[in-house]
């Protein structure tokens, strides 16, 4: 994951505490059993750096899992758990018992070379049951002052769709790794949100007294995991963070949500209202460009006026790349379309159907598409039917209204909509629209260095 917040501030703080860690000032305390796996691994510290709404800056630190607490006595604010280990040790009880005897007979036959596949099958199921009543105890204060469990942040960041032996269909529920909720990170973003604290740096290191252990380099900054965190974090913060700097943030926005906000309260969740509430320092407009509320993908923001004026220039004078993956309901290649060319359109707003778009060759805008069409696969809709479907990859070399979705429905181009399009197509409960940014190249406003983002799509 990118680190969604500055990280320097609470760096030094880090730095300061393993300083006292390795003097002895400080003591870092195990308070549970030690694991044998891990003993003597090392731990993931934390720091955050916060502001109460007096704007009095407040330094919150934990430790990664269970095991450890630090005793401060100073202003220095230590962050538990989010579940005491004697709720977990609880739920674990019921099963314990059986795993263990399970797990020995498993061994003893693995010794004789005796299948015991049923065996496996057993004890995975009891483990997954334990697991769930673990995870059922965890939930998380977020950005926007709402409380979710932890099960809800994994599903909202599953991939809406798995690809499985050639076939797409709708991606089954499963379980999140173990400690999931357990990382430095969620630690410190419950706690902040939990007392209306800002967060304004956060950063993790890797301690043990005078080495290196598992790869990890001792006392050197490390983002938050992608194994576990990334399930939970996006739900957090509302915003799945893919670059960040002091004058611009990249997302990836998810399909559902709008871009800037609408006319009306019930349209003011959008991505432009979540990165100024994460970010208070942010402009009052701070979008670049915009995506549908339907197509998910890269949407670049600014924080500063001078990125944002910098960068509008940029789309303005059409040198951003930008790629797109769709998904088409049908098959492209049987309408001998050729695997790649470039469509000229012309479309204008249907000013009786808003906010439908209309060819009209004398009134339209001009919308140049250039497209590569990748394969033909199979496709599973929600209501159980297979059908062939065509992966594109769309390069736009203009910016209009909805124009790659009418490159792909209108007769003028394709004539085969995208898949979950609910102006152009025909949508099925349950579908999303299968479109999705996946690549930017642009100039940063400030350094004037060339940065290429990519996001693969979730279909």
């Amino acid at each position: 994951m990118f680190p969604p917040f500055e990280e320097e501030l609470a760096f030094s703080e880090l730095k300061k505490l393993i300083s006292q860690l390795n003097l002895g000032t400080i003591a870092l305390n195990q308070i549970s059993k030690p694991s044998q796996e891990r003993n003597g691994n090392g731990i993931m510290l934390g720091a955050m750096i916060a502001l109460d709404t007096q704007n009095n800056k407040k330094v919150l630190i934990t430790v990664s899992g269970l095991g450890h607490k630090i005793d401060f006595n100073d202003e220095r604010i230590f962050v538990q758990p989010i579940v005491d280990i004697k709720k977990i040790n609880d739920a674990l009880q019921k099963n314990d018992k059986e795993i263990h005897i399970l797990t020995n007979t498993i061994n003893k036959l693995k010794n004789e070379n005796t299948d015991c596949k049923d065996l496996l099958k057993q004890r995975l199921t009891l483990c997954n049951e334990s697991l769930l009543k673990v995870y059922e105890l965890y939930s998380f204060c977020c950005s926007d002052g709402k409380t979710r469990s932890l099960l809800e942040l994994c599903e909202s960041a599953q991939q809406n769709y798995a690809k499985i032996d050639g076939t797409h269909s709708q991606k089954t529920t499963s379980l999140p790794p173990t400690g999931t909720g357990d990382c430095c990170a969620p630690k410190l973003l419950h706690y902040a949100y939990s007392n209306n604290l800002k967060p304004i740096s956060m950063c993790e290191v890797f301690y043990k007294k005078n080495t290196v252990s598992n790869n990890k380099l001792l006392n050197e900054k490390y983002p938050p995991c992608d194994h576990r965190c990334s399930l939970i974090l996006p739900g957090i913060l509302g915003l799945r963070i893919l670059y960040r700097d002091e004058h611009i943030i990249v997302v990836n926005k998810q399909s559902g949500l709008l871009s800037v906000p609408g006319r009306g309260p019930e349209k003011q969740d959008c991505i432009v209202n979540r990165v100024k509430n994460l970010f208070p320092n942010c402009i009052e407009q701070p979008a670049v460009h915009r995506l549908d509320m339907e197509t998910s993908g890269i949407l670049i923001l600014a924080f500063t006026k001078e990125a944002h004026r910098i960068l509008n220039k940029e789309f303005e004078d059409g040198v951003v790349e930008k790629k797109y993956c769709a998904l088409l309901d049908g098959n492209l290649l049987a309408k001998n379309i050729s695997k790649h060319g470039k469509m000229e359109l012309y479309f204008r707003l249907d000013i009786n159907n808003r906010p439908h778009q209309i060819w009209d060759k004398i009134n339209g805008k001009k919308a140049i598409t250039e497209w590569h069409i990748e394969n033909v696969e199979r496709y599973t809709t929600p209501n159980g039917i297979t059908k062939n479907v065509t992966r594109v990859t769309f390069i736009p070399h203009t910016g209009r209204t909805h124009q790659l979705r009418l490159a792909s429905a209108d007769s003028h181009g394709f004539g085969i909509p995208i898949i979950g399009d609910t102006l152009y197509g025909n949508y099925i409960p349950g579908e999303r629209l299968l479109l999705h940014a996946t690549d930017i190249t642009f100039t940063h406003p400030i350094t004037m260095k060339k940065i290429t983002i990519h996001c693969p799509a979730e279909f």
